[in-house]
């Protein structure tokens, strides 16, 4: 089947397939007389774990390294454990850090509800997001920005 055949059939763009033809995930056959892309029903198969790859949030390098490992007849699942067991940690940090920022953008929605437009004259650019505090660490002492 030609890329675009193969996209349908997995749900996802030609692009998609061209992209991880090109990043070596997926190994078409050359047409011989016209040098179309060919792909087979174990490249469907393939491109299907890569979707359910990407939906747990692994990248394509390291989808990469878990199908080398299956192509070379080697079990990647020990690999695949523990780059979810340290990813996980990481992921809940970041789902804090978006909650605080959400909490913060409430706060800020909240005050800035009722207070005036102001117009950039020199000393102020903006009101609302110079009337909003500083983060108790802004680091002003070391030089260091805060996110």
């Amino acid at each position: 089947m030609k890329v675009s055949e193969l996209a349908r059939l997995a749900g996802v763009t030609a692009e998609t397939v061209r992209h991880y033809t090109r990043e070596g995930l997926l190994h078409p056959e050359r047409h011989p007389e016209n040098g179309y892309q060919l792909f087979g029903h174990d490249d469907l198969d393939r491109l299907r774990f890569i979707q359910r790859a990407r939906t747990l949030g692994f990248g394509v390098a390291e989808i990469r390294d878990i199908l080398d490992h299956a192509d070379h007849g080697d079990s990647p699942c020990p690999m695949v454990r523990d780059l979810l067991a340290s990813r996980l940690p990481q992921i809940r940090a970041r789902i804090r850090e978006l909650e605080s920022l959400a909490a913060r953008m409430e706060q800020a929605l909240a005050a800035w509800q009722e207070m005036p437009d102001g117009t950039p004259d020199g000393h102020s650019l903006c009101r609302l997001i110079e009337s909003f505090p500083e983060p108790l660490n802004a680091g002003h002492e070391t030089g260091e920005e805060t996110r």
